[in-house]
């Protein structure tokens, strides 16, 4: 218990920006069970923002109310896997052979590719949540949508290789299997299935967690700690597009 303890604290130092006054522990056992918690820590993140949507919704029109919703989704991240989606697009958008590829990776300073893809994601994403809320949609649907990307993550970890062994992917994964991974589907599968369309957004999760490892096995070889945080970003913006496409196609 005491390790299952320490897990959901590193999984939420690790997810988020949400303040946990001690140092936890990193071994094999508390990455398990920090894997394990990071849906948790997606359905956390949700229902913080779903709870200032609930708030808010009265108060604001729609367009502003998505404005704040996904300020306070990228605030409660800090802006973590953002990060990786600009490291991501300025590697991929160098065309560089697969050394240079890395080596921009880690490179801090953030190219053009990484802007537009930061801008075009965030204004893809403000669109469908201000989509869906201006359809009826409840704010708690998010709640389900963060605890499905943080799972991709962790599917990402357990079913592609690292592409160096090297890194914190690299160290992830030396203490998961498979079995890891359908602990942590538990919460957010039940979620999802709970929620109307629910199961749309669970079979869209996965077809995008296939393809997008594909691609990254082709593109670099396996993954590493940048391709997994696009991915969570790439998913939930994957997630939201199948819920606003079920959502239109429900109320039509």
């Amino acid at each position: 218990m005491k390790s299952a303890a320490f897990g959901m604290l590193l999984a939420i130092q690790f997810l988020s920006r949400l303040p946990v006054p001690l140092a936890c522990p990193w071994t094999p056992a508390t990455r398990r069970w920090a894997a394990r918690a990071y849906p948790l820590v997606g359905a956390l993140l949700g229902s913080l923002v779903a709870a200032a949507g609930t708030l808010l919704e009265p108060l604001l029109p729609t367009p502003l109310l998505a404005l704040v919703l996904l300020s306070l989704w990228v605030a409660l991240t800090g802006g973590l896997h953002l990060d990786g989606v600009m490291d991501l697009a300025d590697a991929l958008g160098s065309n560089a052979l697969l050394e240079k590829r890395f080596e921009i990776m880690k490179d801090p300073q953030v190219g053009s590719f990484g802007i537009l893809a930061l801008v075009f994601l965030l204004a893809w994403k403000l669109a469908l949540l201000w989509a869906l809320l201006e359809a009826g949609a409840s704010p708690w649907g998010l709640v389900v949508l963060l605890a499905l990307g943080r799972l991709g993550g962790v599917g990402l970890l357990v079913t592609v290789p690292a592409a160096r062994p090297e890194g914190m992917a690299h160290a992830w994964q030396q203490s998961l299997t498979r079995g890891d991974l359908a602990l942590a589907a538990g919460v957010p599968l039940a979620l999802a299935l709970s929620w109307p369309g629910g199961a749309w957004l669970a079979a869209g999760l996965s077809a995008f967690i296939i393809g997008y490892g594909l691609a990254m096995r082709r593109a670099f070889g396996g993954i590493n700690g940048d391709i997994v945080g696009a991915a969570i970003e790439g998913g939930e913006l994957w997630l939201l597009l199948i819920a606003w496409s079920w959502w239109s196609f429900a109320t039509a």
